[in-house]
């Protein structure tokens, strides 16, 4: 039985952790507005967030036995598709989209995740579920449909990247179950996520001159609150909450997080929030919860949905 305050201290870390995930969107918009693009906004994001996940990836991996080259193989391929290639579409699809409308199309992932198992594993999905993804992407429609009205035909290309994002990062989760078995979650967390700062490294530098390390100060501050508080820390705080309350009831809490996106998306950028913001948004809430409700892989799903 768990203890109350364990108990406490699982729901506070799930929703601090949701809310400190949703703050990306927000820094990254605010970087662009200080003349930085996707690359160096990323670059930057994963070169200051690197020194924290090597310690994580040492941590997290004391007393386990070594890897093997398979193992690192799939390590370096999970860090590409699921950090690299996830977070690059994610950044450049918010060049053209609101903070609001891309946290509803990342928050889709379970049901990505739920359709893959349907497509490469033949699974079956359960009347229920199948209705609740209708409902959850009708809800990303209905936002989608008022912002393409008002900002033009790129809200199409935005969607499609930070879509092209929370797929890549379903797959990311489809293939790392196994490897999770055998080196543990914070362990691939950490290893992966700092390859993907090589590959992020690579990017920047193949393509950039080097003069393009030197930005406004602004963007170094936002790329270390985005390295720091929205990317280390909520990947911590939602490990504890799963640690005291479960997955399944973490993802619950986490729910809040569209919430807080559009919230701190009108409050600090300045977005509008209308009814059809708030439409799409309890549609799309309502659909995934009930879809990592009544998922028999309700653990692997939800785990790790939010960490692009």
């Amino acid at each position: 039985m768990t203890h109350p305050s364990h108990y406490r201290t699982g729901i506070l870390c799930a929703a601090l952790g949701a809310i400190a995930f949703s703050g990306k969107a927000i820094i990254v918009k605010l970087g662009y507005r200080y003349g930085a693009d996707a690359v160096t906004l990323l670059m930057y994001r994963m070169l200051f967030a690197l020194p924290f996940l090597l310690l994580l990836a040492w941590w997290s991996g004391r007393g386990k036995p070594t890897l093997t080259r398979a193992d690192w193989l799939g390590v370096i391929g999970l860090g590409f598709i699921g950090y690299y290639l996830s977070s690059l579409l994610d950044f450049l699809g918010l060049q053209y989209i609101s903070a609001s409308l891309e946290r509803l199309i990342l928050y889709l992932n379970p049901t990505l995740v739920l359709i893959f198992g349907v497509l490469f594993y033949r699974k079956r999905v359960p009347s229920v579920q199948a209705i609740a993804m209708l409902v959850s992407y009708g809800g990303v429609l209905v936002v989608f449909g008022h912002e393409l009205s008002l900002a033009g035909v790129h809200v199409a290309l935005g969607s499609a990247l930070v879509f092209l994002s929370a797929t890549t990062y379903a797959i990311y989760l489809g293939y790392s179950g196994q490897i999770v078995q055998r080196i543990g979650s914070l362990r691939l967390a950490g290893l992966a996520t700092s390859a993907a700062c090589c590959f992020c490294l690579i990017h920047f530098v193949s393509t950039r001159p080097l003069s393009a390390f030197a930005v406004n100060s602004p963007v170094l501050w936002l790329s270390l609150l985005n390295a720091t508080l929205c990317t280390v820390v909520p990947v911590l705080l939602v490990m504890l909450a799963i640690e005291r309350i479960g997955a399944a009831l973490a993802a619950q809490v986490g729910m809040i997080g569209p919430i807080a996106t559009i919230s701190m998306s009108t409050l600090i950028l300045g977005e509008p929030f209308t009814p059809w913001v708030m439409a799409g948004t309890v549609l799309v809430v309502l659909g995934v919860y009930l879809v990592t409700k009544f998922s028999q892989q309700k653990t692997f799903i939800t785990k790790e949905s939010n960490h692009v």
